[in-house]
């Protein structure tokens, strides 16, 4: 996994948009635009307006950068607290999803509505239904969906209307078409977000598993800087996210100057201080543990249940279950060899030890 993070100011393109052959969707964004212009009624309108805030970060004051295993974490932002950091701490998109949950279920009951028709497949004594999604290799279009939807409950359930200038669309137009106030006074739906991720990771060639990294990171910003995500600033958050994710996650990672490629309007520059503004309000903090980030994996899953988005469930066959125990083999010979080297390790250094303590008693 790459960890090199860099602003690119080249025009060319990067070797990894170069091998794309499906073409970016152009005309996305004012799809989107008058899709919500047109049908307002269906939109419950937001809270009240976002005061953007400029921030100074103290550009050539020459500030010293701590590396990352020198830095505390603040006392307010303690990591038994910070779900991004600490895999104890529950996910805020599921605690934020499961008020609407409960008040559809409520309705279901009071309504005496019935579930319907069960589609999702459960194993018998005979046959065993398992999905193509594991932790290591989730499906991207269903990873994309639940990432997507976790943004939505943000957005829709989110504590106040706290935002930044650099974030602030209004300040920092991702489209030189003009975009109707409207737009700003009404949570995004679902399927315009999906959108919008989808296309970027369809462009960019990104995995499921940088969609899962950009969730995290964007868990990340709102508790570090103290912001929410809400109608004007949702864009320019998750773009920064994918951005930031797609460049640890990818060892070859899509440059700055490819996403103005997918995006038409936007400028490198803007790209660049958007990238140091996301890295500056992290505290430079890009590290996701293995344990989080299983976490988020299996906390979307747990949101995709409770919306009904069912994964692609099919029968296990022979060859399925051949391929799984194979797979299983060998992790199970990697962790044996890994404790083989451990031990090694451990008695080296012990009989180094002996040999000095050896020494010292003779001198």
């Amino acid at each position: 996994m790459g960890t090199t993070l860099s602003c690119c100011v080249s025009p060319n393109a990067s070797p990894k948009l170069g091998r794309h052959t499906r073409p970016a969707e152009p005309d996305y964004e004012s799809e989107i635009y008058e899709a919500v212009a047109a049908d307002t009624v269906a939109v419950a309108p937001a809270p009240a307006a976002v005061e953007p805030v400029e921030l100074d970060f103290g550009a050539g004051e020459g500030h010293h950068l701590q590396h990352i295993s020198d830095r505390e974490m603040p006392e307010d932002l303690a990591l038994e607290s910070n779900p991004s950091d600490h895999p104890r701490a529950s996910t805020i998109f599921l605690s934020k999803s499961q008020t609407d949950v409960r008040e559809k279920r409520k309705s279901n009951h009071l309504n005496h509505v019935s579930p319907g028709q069960l589609t999702k497949k459960y194993s018998s004594c005979s046959t065993i239904f398992l999905d193509d999604s594991t932790v290591s290799q989730p499906n991207l279009r269903t990873t994309v969906k639940c990432v997507t939807l976790a943004i939505y409950y943000h957005i829709k359930n989110r504590d106040a209307n706290r935002s930044l200038d650099i974030f602030d669309e209004r300040s920092h137009p991702l489209t030189r078409e003009k975009v109707p106030e409207e737009y700003f006074k009404h949570d995004p739906e679902h399927k315009f977000i999906y959108r919008f991720v989808r296309t970027l990771f369809s462009a960019a060639q990104l995995t499921a598993e940088c969609a899962i990294v950009t969730l995290v990171y964007l868990e990340r910003l709102l508790t570090y800087a103290e912001i929410d995500i809400c109608p004007t600033n949702w864009k320019r958050i998750v773009l920064g996210a994918i951005l930031l994710a797609s460049k640890v996650w990818d060892d070859q990672a899509v440059w700055n100057v490819d996403y103005c490629q997918i995006l038409k309007d936007i400028t490198v520059e803007d790209m660049n201080e958007m990238e140091r503004h996301f890295l500056e309000l992290l505290q430079f903090n890009i590290n996701v543990p293995a344990s989080v980030y299983a976490k988020y994996y299996f906390d979307l899953r747990s949101l995709a249940d409770d919306n009904n988005m069912n994964f692609l469930y099919s029968p296990l066959s022979k060859e399925r279950a051949q391929n799984l125990e194979a797979i299983s083999r060998l992790c199970e010979d990697k962790y044996k060899d890994l404790c083989r080297a451990a031990i090694r390790r451990s008695f080296s250094a012990d009989h180094f030890t002996g040999i000095r303590r050896s020494n010292a008693v003779l001198s």
